[in-house]
Formats: C-alpha cells, sequence, structure tokens
C-alpha cells in the first residue's frame, strides 16, 4: 500500500491525493487499531511479508502523524493538503493564463457555484478542495452501493476533467 501510494505520487497526483484519502479513513475505520489493520487488511494484500510488514509500519507513521495533527475525525493530512492547496494555486493561475483550462472550467463553473452554496462556504476552503470532496464523495457513494443523482455525476465529470488538466500540468512541471 504503501508503494501504491508512493507509485500514485509520482504518477498521477489526483490518483494519490484519493488514495490518501483512503488511507485516511481506513485508520479511521479501524479505530487507528494497527493489529487490526494488519490482520483484516494487509495480510490479504498479496506481496511479500517484508512489505507487508513495511506497509504495517508505514499505517503506523500515517496513523502517528494524524493523531499528532489532530485529524482523527475529520480532516486530511497536512502534507497531502499542502498538494491539495499547490494544485489550487496552479488552478487560479491557468484560469488566467490557459484559455483550453478557462474553457473547461467554464462547463465546470456551475457546478462549482452549486456545489458550493450546499456544501457553505466554511466548509470548503477553495474549488480543487470542491473538485476532490465530490470525486471521493462519489467513490464512497459508489462503494457503499448507494445510488448518486445525476447532477453529481455531471458534476464530478466535469470536475474530473479538471484535476486531469491540472495533474498534466502538475507532473509536467515536476519532472
Amino acid at each position: 500500500m504503501k508503494s501504491i501510494a508512493e507509485k500514485k505520487q509520482q504518477q498521477n497526483i489526483g490518483e494519490y491525493i484519493i488514495y490518501m484519502y483512503q488511507m485516511e479513513d481506513l485508520l479511521r475505520a479501524f479505530n487507528f487499531v494497527l493489529e487490526d489493520i494488519e490482520q483484516y487488511v494487509v495480510s490479504h494484500y498479496p506481496v511479500e511479508l517484508v512489505e507487508k510488514k513495511e506497509t504495517v509500519t508505514w499505517f503506523a507513521d500515517l496513523a502517528t502523524q494524524m493523531q499528532e495533527e489532530k485529524i482523527t475525525q475529520k480532516g486530511h493530512l497536512q502534507a497531502v493538503q499542502a498538494i491539495v492547496d499547490e494544485l489550487a494555486r496552479l488552478h487560479w493561475s491557468l484560469l488566467k493564463t490557459d484559455k483550453s483550462y478557462f474553457e473547461h472550467y467554464q462547463l465546470a463553473k456551475p457546478h462549482v457555484l452549486h456545489m458550493m452554496l450546499e456544501e457553505g462556504a466554511d466548509e470548503i476552503s477553495h474549488e480543487v478542495q470542491l473538485f476532490f470532496n465530490a470525486i471521493y464523495g462519489r467513490l464512497l457513494a459508489r462503494l457503499q452501493g448507494r445510488e448518486i443523482p445525476s447532477e453529481i455525476l455531471e458534476a464530478t465529470e466535469s470536475f474530473g476533467g479538471l484535476l486531469s488538466y491540472l495533474n498534466e500540468v502538475y507532473m509536467h512541471s515536476k519532472n
């Protein structure tokens, strides 16, 4: 799982962020009891014993970070949030300088406005956070077998397009 996170961080920053949100929620779901995570999650992971031990250590480190950062109930790791914030700065820059990105954004804008009003300004620090929250919420709804309203599907499709564009520019700037 650590290796998956590292690979995603190198290849697709958006997928990395969503993956880390999942890992945070996994720790919360198991109440940060590492023995349970080892027994019910890591032991079923198809890798060598050495990598399983590294994965448990990785989860322990994540748990410690989450506890130190006081995000055991909600919120995201500071390191992950810093990347989201960096993507937000890139988003604002591209809106001003990249006509193609601006056109993509115009398709998403009605959904952005609707969801920002629905979520409340206090909950969302910027639009890129909204994009990730909506896409992660859609993923969770699918995993739970819940029906996803068509307006949410439409919104997340447009947000996904923006995040893909951001990912491409971000990854190109890092290489």
